[in-house]
Parts: C-alpha cells; structure tokens; sequence
C-alpha cells in the first residue's frame, strides 16, 4: 500500500463516521449541548466538513464544494460563508442547525472532493512543501494527514456528544 492508498481508505472511512454519529437524531438532539460551552453535534459535524473542504479546496486550487456546489445556501446558516467554524463563539456554535440529512450530505461531498483531489496525486507530490512558514516545513503529505486527524478527532466527538445524549 502506498501513502495514497493509505490516505484514501482513511478518508473514505468519514462517511460512516459521520452518518453514525447523527443517525435517528431530531434536529433538536443535535443541536442540543451536553455542558453550557460544549460543541453540538450539529456544529461538530459541519465544522469537520468545512475545514476538510477549505483546506482540500486550497491544496487543490479550487473553489470548496460548500459554494461551488451550493451547500451553503442550502445551510442557510446566519455565518459569513467563509467561517468554517475555527474559532467560533459558542453563539456561534448554536447558530449551526441543520438537519442529519443535510449534515451528511455535506459531509459526503467534502469527503468525495478529498477522495478526488488524492486520486490525481502520486506518492512524489506528498513530499512537496505547501507551507515553508512552518519549522519543518509543512508537507502535502503533512497537511493532509492534519486534515484527516482533524476529521476523525470532531467525527469522535459528535459520536461521543451521541452517547451522552442517547444515555441521558
């Protein structure tokens, strides 16, 4: 296996991820906090796919699925369309609503664009710099792994806020 292949089945894996953590949820257990500060479901699972989104689209030098494809209109969300969730507020945080349906669709499409963009790669371009501003440099391969982890460690949390909520 080589380090696409292996970045391939690690983000083919968000779909299932995502789609358990919100499955049989109304939209009130997804927007729903587990302590005053927490993040939502809601808010988790959006954030995961807008952050994967952004940084895919700017490795790949393309406009992100969430505009191109129209999710953000669909979102509705009161947010600026760039916000991608990094650094929000927790008022900011409750203003993410939106159904599961929604939520894994969008979720789908990022991870379909990150599965797209790691089909046209070759092994090679995983050791090209993308971000020199770093000590060590940040490498394509580097960055995307972040990404990934970033994905996984939010797709745990909303899995984890599910238990919570579904014990309660």
């Amino acid at each position: 296996m080589n380090g696409i292949d292996v970045l391939t089945e690690g983000f083919g894996r968000l779909d299932d991820l995502v789609r358990t953590a919100v499955s049989g949820l109304d939209d009130k257990q997804l927007t729903e906090r587990i302590g005053p500060q927490s993040n939502t479901i809601a808010w988790l699972v959006w954030h995961l796919a807008r952050e994967q989104d952004a940084q895919i689209a700017e490795l790949n030098g393309t406009e992100e699925v969430w505009t191109a494809e129209g999710w953000a209109d669909r979102f509705g969300l009161p947010l600026d369309p760039a916000d991608n969730g990094y650094g929000n507020t927790t008022q900011q945080v409750a203003q993410v609503r939106a159904p599961a349906e929604l939520l894994v669709g969008y979720a789908h499409a990022a991870t379909a664009a990150s599965v797209s963009y790691l089909a046209g790669l070759t092994d090679a371009q995983l050791d090209e710099v993308v971000d020199p501003g770093w000590d060590p440099p940040v490498t394509r391969g580097v960055r995307l792994v972040s990404v990934l982890d970033d994905a996984v460690q939010h797709a745990g949390q909303a899995a984890f806020v599910r238990g919570v909520l579904l014990s309660a």
